[in-house]
């Protein structure tokens, strides 16, 4: 009986490792969320030129969250990351509708990858707080997520620098990958 109890207590308290990658295209404000979830604040970034790796606690998940830069001639190193990924958080920019088509294009190749195939995607929609951001609805259509089968996937509409939704967001990813 006593180790039943010992075996219930550990799995209520016993904190998983998990490792997300966190990919966007440039100045979609990954190193922002990164930064504002470990740190509680926004700090001035530059253009990432390479990555930015933190551990982030929330719930019973201690994440490692790996945040790649997402210039042109760095998204060809993504792949580079793959390995051991339980979690894809995939930040866009809202209000960039002149390259949601290739944001688009990046997340299918990434989800085509093998070792890809069962990360759990979170779709952070940033910059909401922009006036010509694009509702969730356009978004999630016209990065084409209906039609990703046999995947758990979930858009969380954030803006970074204030934080709104990016714990509403963990949370959904912190639910999902518990299960697994």
């Amino acid at each position: 009986m006593g180790n039943f109890f010992s075996y219930v207590f550990a799995r209520l308290f016993e904190k998983k490792d998990m490792r997300l990658l966190m990919v966007g295209l440039d100045a979609a404000g990954k190193t922002t969320v990164l930064y504002k979830l470990k740190l509680g604040e926004v700090v001035t970034s530059i253009p990432t030129i390479g990555f930015n790796v933190e551990t982030v606690e929330y719930k019973n998940i201690s994440f490692t969250v790996w945040d790649v830069g997402g210039q042109d001639t760095i998204r060809r190193l993504w792949k580079h990351y793959y390995q051991n990924t339980k979690g894809l958080i995939f930040v866009v920019d809202s209000s960039d509708h002149d390259r949601i088509e290739t944001a688009a294009a990046e997340l299918h190749k990434i989800l085509q990858e093998d070792e890809m195939r069962d990360v759990v995607v979170l779709v952070l929609a940033n910059k909401q707080d922009l006036p010509k951001a694009m509702p969730v609805h356009e978004l999630t259509d016209r990065l084409g997520l209906h039609a990703l089968k046999n995947r758990q996937w979930y858009v969380q509409q954030t803006c970074a620098v204030s934080g709104s939704g990016l714990y509403e967001g963990l949370d959904w990813l912190s639910d999902q990958l518990s299960k697994l």
